[in-house]
């Protein structure tokens, strides 16, 4: 049983989200992350994986020992404050795996296909003037997948029976049948579609820039759905434009929701607005999860999913 008002929620949740926690828990509200905290004895923060929690708020609650975020993403948490003052986290992985790997199969045939576009060949009235262009298959084409962890793992096992070969790239080789290529550069120059699926982390800022583009070439294709910080956007805008690669499909940017509105007038883009985890099936899971978590820490049990940072 979780304490009333020991837990502080920061940050909006969507309605069936907040009707989980609502279920489960009694929470004091802080809506704006950036607003003083409410008076009150907190022992844990809840918040969303795409709500930066500043520190500057942590920083005046002393009671906080947990914070609880409700996603697989821990880039918005201040991690280095969190680890000096000894305040466990936790994340929500697992469960938003089938979503996350659905949207980023549709997405990649979406834009091989051009799905997007031959409806509109259809609902304009093009089709009866004009055929519609010729695409690209994916069978008997190299996938490479950049993060061979959870969602990355699962993913490679969707793809294998599109007939593709499989290779990815990480800090360390995984016991996994897919050929291991350190360098992205070395991956992205053997492979036709390229996904990114690594945590954001300051190794993988920036891990796909100029040098990694021009690897992947004008016949090959990008899938993100890992962080916008993984993509140098600036780079990826010139490779876009210049046909330095074949397209790109994108789930998440840099300064989301206010994405760069370069990427509005291409037409060898796919754009999602960060949908990955994005069903209700997913989203009651991932809610309980993260109150599993909070019911974890307040009977002083192991935290099911703790972050090791």
């Amino acid at each position: 049983m979780i304490p009333v008002n020991s837990v502080l929620q920061v940050g909006h949740f969507p309605e069936v989200m907040q009707a989980e926690i609502d279920r489960r828990l009694t929470p004091v509200q802080l809506l704006d992350a950036n607003s003083p905290p409410p008076a009150g004895n907190f022992e844990a923060i809840l918040v969303r994986s795409n709500t930066k929690l500043p520190e500057s708020l942590v920083a005046q609650i002393p009671s906080i020992r947990l914070v609880s975020t409700c996603g697989v993403g821990y880039d918005n948490l201040p991690l280095s404050y969190l680890k000096k003052q000894g305040i466990k986290a936790t994340n929500t992985p697992g469960v938003l795996n089938d979503a996350v790997c659905e949207l980023a199969i549709g997405m990649m045939i979406g834009l091989m296909r051009r799905i997007p576009q031959s409806q509109e060949h259809v609902k304009s009235g093009a089709w009866s003037k004009a055929v519609f262009p010729l695409t690209t298959t994916l069978a008997g084409k190299t996938v490479g997948i950049a993060g061979m962890g959870r969602i990355g793992q699962e993913l490679a096992n969707r793809l294998l029976p599109f007939k593709v070969k499989i290779a990815y790239s990480g800090p360390h080789e995984k016991p996994v049948p897919y050929a291991y290529h350190p360098d992205i550069c070395d991956l992205a120059r053997i492979c036709d579609v390229l996904f990114l699926t690594c945590p954001a982390t300051s190794e993988t800022d920036n891990l796909i820039d100029a040098k990694a583009l021009r690897a992947l070439g004008p016949h090959s294709y990008l899938i993100n759905i890992a962080r916008g910080s993984v993509v140098n956007e600036t780079d990826l805008l010139c490779a876009l434009q210049q046909n330095v690669i074949a397209g790109a499909a994108l789930d998440v940017f840099n300064n989301e929701p206010n994405l760069n509105a370069s990427f509005l007038s291409l037409d060898n883009v796919l754009l999602t607005p960060h949908i990955g985890s994005a069903t209700l099936e997913t989203r009651i899971a991932m809610t309980n999860l993260a109150i599993d978590n909070l019911e974890a820490f307040f009977k002083q049990q192991p935290l099911l999913t703790e972050v090791h940072y």
